[in-house]
């Protein structure tokens, strides 16, 4: 799958990447051959997404081409609603207090490259908000009110807004970007589709071990599709595969069935897909399944204060057959 860069000024952006092409946004445009080019990433870092701009219609242009662009055009609306941001910042304050608990201004402004920024104890925060709003570059804009650091914006940057102190930082957060999901393949291999393997490399009793991964890959590979393996870190990165499989223990309340939501509504193929970790989780739900299509199961009783003594009783009889 070809990887471009798209731009009104590629001056604007000095940075080679191995394997990345950089494509004049109004090439992207008007010429035809983009219009039949498959298996094709565009990051889209032109200087503005505003309504029906350069850059909005090379992000809308990518998803009717069938290529995969960052950020998607949902992105890009998503990031000009206020109520939007402002709902799942929300889910971000604690650590948003964290971060800025110890600044002496009532102003922050945090610069997003491709998930990063320059100061480490940021880390966590750019992620996040990377993951939620998937889109290159990114600047968030902070106040602090009545002692209470709140998000006061946040919005996609143009090549030109990168200050001159950062460039370097977003040299190597590029190429790192880019070089991170590089694998050492044969070239003469060309791979029909991208597979996300989502794992959790701290869960003691996983679904799959290494070997079973290993071989997952191997079959896969036999069936001309690329892996790469991504944890709970790559949400932002969903867009450039198409499909995800989950190989870490699935719970709602967790972040499997975030990037299961977010793969199944991006259109990826997903195992598990967020309907059935919805179902499979929920002991109450399989009961009545189970009970409606005759499943032989262990005796099940659903729990509530009226059926207690009942429930003991029938836990006493099981023993005794036991």
């Amino acid at each position: 799958m070809a990887t471009i860069l798209v731009m009104e000024r590629p001056e604007n952006w000095p940075i080679e990447i191995p394997g990345c092409e950089v494509v004049l946004a109004r090439s992207y445009l008007t010429d035809p051959a983009w219009s039949t080019r498959r298996g094709v990433k565009v990051f889209n870092v032109c200087r503005s997404y505003r309504y029906q701009s350069v850059g909005y219609y090379v992000s809308l242009l990518a998803e009717a081409r069938g290529h995969k662009p960052l950020p998607s055009v949902s992105t890009i609306q998503d990031l000009k609603t206020p109520a939007v941001v402002k709902v799942l910042s929300e889910d971000l304050d604690a650590l948003i207090q964290k971060s800025f608990q110890e600044l002496v201004s009532d102003k922050f402004p945090l610069s997003i490259y491709f998930g990063e920024n320059l100061a480490k104890r940021y880390h966590r925060l750019s992620r996040q908000l990377f993951n939620l709003f998937p889109a290159p570059l990114l600047r968030a804009e902070f106040v602090r009110l009545q002692g209470v650091w709140q998000m006061k914006g946040l919005r996609p940057i143009g090549a030109r807004e990168i200050p001159d102190t950062h460039r370097t930082f977003v040299i190597e957060q590029t190429q790192r970007y880019f070089s991170g999901r590089t694998r050492t393949r044969p070239k003469s291999v060309v791979y029909r589709y991208d597979l996300a393997i989502l794992t959790d490399p701290k869960e003691t009793h996983a679904p799959s071990d290494e070997k079973a991964l290993r071989r997952f890959e191997e079959a896969a590979e036999d069936l001309g599709i690329k892996t790469d393996r991504i944890t709970r870190d790559d949400l932002g990165r969903i867009l450039e595969y198409d499909a995800l499989f989950i190989r870490a223990t699935t719970a709602v309340n967790h972040f499997t069935y975030r990037f299961a939501r977010r793969a199944a509504a991006d259109g990826l193929v997903v195992i598990d897909d967020p309907d059935s970790i919805l179902r499979c989780t929920n002991k109450v739900f399989l009961a009545e399944l189970f009970a409606r299509n005759r499943i032989p199961v262990p005796t099940t009783v659903i729990l509530h204060r009226d059926n207690l003594g009942f429930a003991a009783q029938t836990q006493m009889d099981a023993l005794e057959h036991l």
